[in-house]
C-alpha cells in the first residue's frame, strides 16, 4: 500500500535544483516515485504507508532547500486515559502529509505539524472521528473554558442520569433477595413484573448514559486496539443482553440460570462514569494560564503621529513609533526610553520585589507597570516579538508537550483488556465444544461470568478515587492539586528547584540592619522614616515599617526631592535629612568612609547598604534585604531528608544567590538566569532522566512551572503562576511542599494497593468464572455472584482510598505566612 505526499519546496531556481531534490527524495527508504515541479515549487512523492513523512523533510533540507510546514492546534474531546492519547496520535499520524503530532491529555489538545494538504478537507478531524473521538480546530489562543466545560457538563449529565436510574434499579434487584422485603414486593407485583421494571430502569443507563462507551469502544475494536471502553461496553452489554434473553426466552437457559442482571449492567456504567467524572475534575484545566497572561497586555497605546498624540489599539502600533506612557499605566509594547524618567514595576518579568529606575536609553517591557513619572518610548518590538508574547508562547509549548509519565492503569490495560477478551472467547468456545447439554447455554453463562468478573470497575476507580480523596485532604491542609497526575509525578520526583524571591524569601525588602554613627537610634530612625514616608519606593516602605514597629510617630517632610538612581532628601523637623547610595552621599558632600567597611559586609551578606545623613553628617548605615520566609530552612532540611536534591534558581547575581542559599541550607545554586531561560534550565535538569519539581510564584516563573514534571505555585503570588502550576500552596509557607510530597507518596502507595487488589482479584477469579474447576468440583460461577464479586472489589478500592482522609503530615505549615509581593529587580536608587 502506498500514499501520496504533497510538499512545498522553496529555494529551487533551475532544473538542476529539481534533479538534486528528486535524487535526495528518491534515496529515502520507502519512496516509490518522485515528481518535483519548479514552476509551482512543489513536490509529489509516492511512499509506502509506513514511511515516516518527516524523513522526506530531512531529505529536502539535506539537499539545501526548505520544505515549509504548518502547525495547527486541535481541541480533542472524549479522551480519558493515556491509551486514548496513543490512539489519537496514531490516527492523526496516518493522515497523509502529517509530519508530526503531539497529543496532551491534560490540555485536551493536539499539536499537528504537516504540509498544507494535511489540513484540507477536514482530514485530521475525520481521522480523529473515525478513532472514536471529536476534534475541532482551535484558534490562535489556548482553548477556552467553553470547550472544556462541554466535556465536564456531558460527564455530569451522564453520571446524574445513570445514578438516578441505577439507585432504584439496585433497590429493586437487591430488595427481592432480602427476607421479608422480597415477600412484600412479590405480593405487590409478580417476579416477571419486577424484571420488566428493571429492564425499563436499566435501558436509559445502558444506552443513553453509557453511549460514550459504545462510541469509543466500537472504535477501539474496529482499530484492533481494545481498551477500557471496550471492556466496559462488552461487560455491561453482556449483562444487559443476557438479562434481556433471560426475560424474553428463559427456556434456552439451563435450569436456575435464567436470572436477570440488569443491576450489574447499570452499576458497571454508573461507577465507571463516576470515576471518569472524578478524574476529569482532578485533572483540572490549564488554558486559564494563557488567558491570564493575555490580560496583562495593554489594549491601547498613546502614539505620537503627525505631531499629535493618538490613542490607538496596540495591534496597530508599529516598530519605530513613539509612545507616551503616563504614571500608573501599563507599558504597551517593548521599547527604548527616549524621554522622561520613572520607576517601573517589572515584577511580572523579573520576579524581584523592587521597581527599577528607567531613564533615557533604558529598555522597557510591554505589560510592566509605570509608576510615578511619564516616559516617552520608541517601540522596538511588537506583536509576537515582545517579551510577554514570548512568555505566553513558552507556556503554550511546555503545556503542549506530552507529560513524561503514563498512567499505570492504561499501561496494564493495554495487555489486560485483550487478554480478558481472549479468555472470554476461549471460555465460550471450549464450553460449546465439550460442555454438557445444553452446551450453548453453559457456554454463554461461563463467557458472561468471565466478562463480569473481569469488568474493570475497580481498575477504573483505583486512580480517580484515591486522587479525589487526596486532593480533598490536600485542600484542607492548604495544598491544592490542580491536576491529579501531579500526585504521581510528585511522588516519583527526586529533584526540587526553588525560585528565590517570593518563594524562599518574603518577597519584599525589610530593614535588617541599623548602625548609628551620630545621635540616638530611635530619633535617627524617626527622622529617616519621616523622610521615606513621602516616597512610594518599596525600600522606603521597609524603613517606615521598621519605625512603625517601634511605635515611633512620624512627621510630614518639607521640600521632598527624589533623585532617580541616587536617593531622597527633605527637611524633617528642621533637620536636612538624606538617604541613598554612596554616590548620593558623595554628591551631597557627606563623608561616609567610616561606614565603608560595614557597608561591604552588608553587601557580602546579600543586603543593600544605604547611607543616611542628618544636617550634612553621616548619621547611620542601613541594611535592607529580602529575608527568608519562616520555615524555609526547615522545609529545605525536610526535603533533603526525604531524598530530594534541592536547587535554587534565580535571576539575582551569584553573590546574593549564594548568601541566601547558605542561609536556607541549599548547596546547588543556578544564578543570573534570565526569565526566558528558566524553562530551558528546567529542561537541562531533566536531561538525566530525573523528574523535576519547580516551585515559584512570579509570572516569569510560569514557563518553568509548566515545563517541570510537577510545578508548585505559591498561592500568595501571581494568578498566572497559580494557573500554570499543577500544585498550589495556598499559604506562602514552604513547609507545604513537604506536606505535598508526603501526601503524594502516600497516595501513590494507595493507588498501587488498589491496582494490586483489582488485578489480583481478577486474575484469581477468572479461572473460577471460566469453569476451570467444574470437572473436579462441579463449580460454575453464577453471573449474579460474578457481578457481586465485582462490586465487592470496587468497595475495597473505595474503602482503601478513603483511608487517605486520616493522613497527617510530619511538618505543619503556619496558619498564615508573610504574603509574597510580586515584584522585583535591582534597587537602582540605592545600589552602592
Amino acid at each position: 500500500m502506498t500514499k501520496t505526499v504533497e510538499m512545498n519546496i522553496q529555494g529551487m531556481t533551475c532544473a538542476s535544483c529539481v534533479r538534486r531534490v528528486e535524487k535526495k527524495l528518491g534515496r529515502v527508504p520507502g519512496v516509490q516515485a518522485v515528481s518535483v515541479n519548479l514552476a509551482t515549487d512543489s513536490g509529489r512523492v509516492e511512499v509506502e504507508d509506513d514511511t515516516d513523512v518527516s524523513t522526506l523533510v530531512s531529505a529536502v533540507e539535506d539537499a539545501g532547500y526548505e520544505a515549509p510546514r504548518e502547525e495547527r492546534e486541535y481541541a480533542i474531546r472524549g479522551m480519558t486515559c493515556a491509551s486514548c492519547v496513543r490512539r489519537v496520535e496514531r490516527a492523526i499520524g496516518r493522515v497523509p502529509d502529517v509530519t508530526g503530532v503531539s497529543v496532551n491529555l491534560a490540555t485536551e489538545k493536539a499539536l499537528v505539524t504537516g504540509f498544507p494538504a494535511a489540513f484540507q478537507g477536514g482530514a485530521v478531524e475525520s481521522a480523529v472521528s473515525d478513532a472514536g473521538y471529536e476534534a475541532e480546530a482551535a484558534g490562535g489562543e489556548a482553548l477556552g473554558d467553553e470547550e472544556v466545560d462541554v466535556e465536564l457538563a456531558a460527564l455530569k449529565r451522564s453520571a446524574w442520569l445513570a445514578g438516578l436510574f441505577t439507585l432504584p434499579l439496585v433497590l429493586v434487584a437487591m430488595g427481592r433477595m432480602l427476607p421479608g422485603v422480597g415477600d412484600g414486593m412479590e405480593s405487590l407485583l409478580a417476579e416477571r413484573g419486577w424484571m420488566w421494571i428493571e429492564l425499563i430502569l436499566a435501558t436509559p443507563v445502558q444506552f443513553w448514559a453509557g453511549r460514550r462507551f459504545y462510541r469509543t469502544g466500537w472504535a477501539e475494536l474496529r482499530h484492533l486496539a481494545p481498551g477500557m471502553n471496550s471492556l466496559v461496553m462488552i461487560g455491561s452489554s453482556a449483562a444487559y443482553f443476557y438479562s434481556l434473553l433471560a426475560l424474553l426466552v428463559p427456556s434456552i437457559f439451563p435450569e436456575g440460570t435464567a436470572q436477570t442482571y440488569f443491576e450489574a449492567a447499570g452499576v458497571i456504567v454508573t461507577l465507571i462514569l463516576l470515576g471518569r467524572l472524578m478524574e476529569h475534575i482532578a485533572r483540572g484545566r490549564t488554558s486559564a494560564a494563557i488567558k491570564q497572561l493575555l490580560r496583562l497586555q495593554a489594549r491601547t497605546a498613546r502614539v505620537r503621529r503627525e505631531g499629535e498624540l493618538q490613542e490607538i489599539p496596540v495591534e496597530q502600533v508599529r516598530s519605530g513609533d513613539e509612545v507616551l506612557v503616563r504614571p500608573g499605566e501599563k507599558v504597551p509594547v517593548d521599547g527604548e526610553v527616549i524621554g522622561g524618567e520613572s520607576w517601573v514595576d517589572e515584577s511580572m518579568i523579573s520576579g524581584e520585589p523592587v521597581p527599577v529606575a528607567r531613564t533615557a536609553g533604558d529598555e522597557v517591557v510591554g505589560g510592566t507597570l509605570n509608576q510615578n513619572g511619564s516616559l516617552t518610548v520608541r517601540v522596538t518590538r511588537v506583536g509576537a516579538q515582545t517579551v510577554l508574547s514570548q512568555i505566553i508562547r513558552m507556556v503554550e509549548q511546555a503545556q503542549a508537550e506530552k507529560p513524561p509519565i503514563q498512567l499505570m492503569a492504561d499501561r496494564i490495560a493495554g495487555v489486560f483488556v485483550p487478554a480478558v477478551l481472549v479468555a472470554a472467547v476461549t471460555t465460550f468456545a471450549v464450553w460449546l465444544a465439550v460442555g454438557p447439554d445444553p452446551a450453548l447455554s453453559y457456554a454463554f453463562v461461563a463467557g458472561v461470568s468471565v466478562l463480569l468478573i473481569a469488568c474493570p470497575c475497580a481498575m477504573g476507580l483505583a486512580t480517580p478515587t484515591a486522587i479525589m480523596v487526596a486532593t480533598g485532604k490536600g485542600a484542607r491542609m492548604g495544598v491544592l492539586f490542580r491536576r491529579g497526575s501531579a500526585l504521581e509525578t510528585l511522588a516519583r520526583a527526586s529533584r526540587v528547584v526553588l525560585d528565590k524571591t517570593g518563594t524562599l524569601t518574603v518577597g519584599r525588602p525589610e530593614l535588617t540592619d541599623l548602625e548609628i554613627f551620630d545621635g540616638g537610634e530611635n530619633e535617627v530612625l524617626r527622622l529617616l522614616a519621616s523622610l521615606e514616608s513621602a516616597s512610594e519606593h518599596p525600600v522606603a516602605d521597609a524603613v517606615v515599617r521598621a519605625a512603625s514597629d517601634r511605635g515611633l510617630s512620624l512627621v510630614e517632610p518639607a521640600g521632598f526631592e527624589a533623585r532617580t538612581g541616587f536617593g531622597v532628601r527633605a527637611s524633617v523637623d528642621g533637620h536636612e535629612v538624606a538617604i541613598g547610595s554612596d554616590r548620593f552621599m558623595e554628591a551631597l558632600g557627606v563623608a561616609f568612609e567610616s561606614a565603608s567597611t560595614a557597608a561591604g559586609r552588608l553587601a557580602a551578606d546579600a543586603r543593600t547598604p544605604l547611607y543616611a545623613a542628618v544636617d550634612g553628617r553621616l548619621a547611620a548605615l542601613l541594611g535592607v534585604a529580602d529575608p527568608l520566609k519562616p520555615g524555609s530552612a526547615e522545609a529545605v532540611d525536610a526535603l533533603r531528608a526525604a531524598g530530594f536534591e534541592v536547587v535554587m534558581l534565580t535571576g539575582d547575581n551569584r553573590a546574593t544567590a549564594q548568601a541566601v542559599a547558605s542561609q536556607a541550607g541549599i548547596d546547588r545554586v543556578v544564578a543570573q538566569v534570565l526569565p526566558e531561560q528558566k524553562s530551558e534550565e528546567i529542561r537541562r535538569l531533566q536531561r538525566d532522566g530525573r523528574e523535576v519539581v519547580f516551585v515559584g510564584d512570579g509570572i516569569n516563573d510560569a514557563p518553568a512551572l509548566a515545563q517541570a514534571d510537577a510545578g508548585i505555585a505559591i498561592g500568595t503570588g501571581t494568578d498566572i503562576a497559580i494557573e500554570a502550576g499543577e500544585v498550589v500552596l495556598m499559604r506562602g509557607d514552604l513547609r507545604g511542599i513537604v506536606q505535598a510530597v508526603e501526601l503524594s507518596r502516600r497516595t501513590r502507595r494507595t493507588i498501587l494497593t488498589n491496582f494490586g487488589w483489582a488485578y489480583g482479584y481478577n486474575i484469581a477469579l477468572i479461572p473460577l468464572a471460566a469453569g476451570v474447576f467444574y470437572p473436579l468440583t462441579g463449580w460454575l460461577l453464577n453471573p449474579m455472584i460474578a457481578a457481586g464479586a465485582m462490586s465487592l472489589s470496587s468497595v475495597f478500592v473505595l474503602t482503601n482510598s478513603l483511608r487517605l482522609r486520616r493522613f497527617e503530615p510530619s511538618l505543619q505549615a503556619e496558619a498564615s505566612a508573610q504574603p509574597a509581593a510580586t515584584g522585583a529587580g535591582e534597587d537602582r536608587r540605592c545600589a552602592a
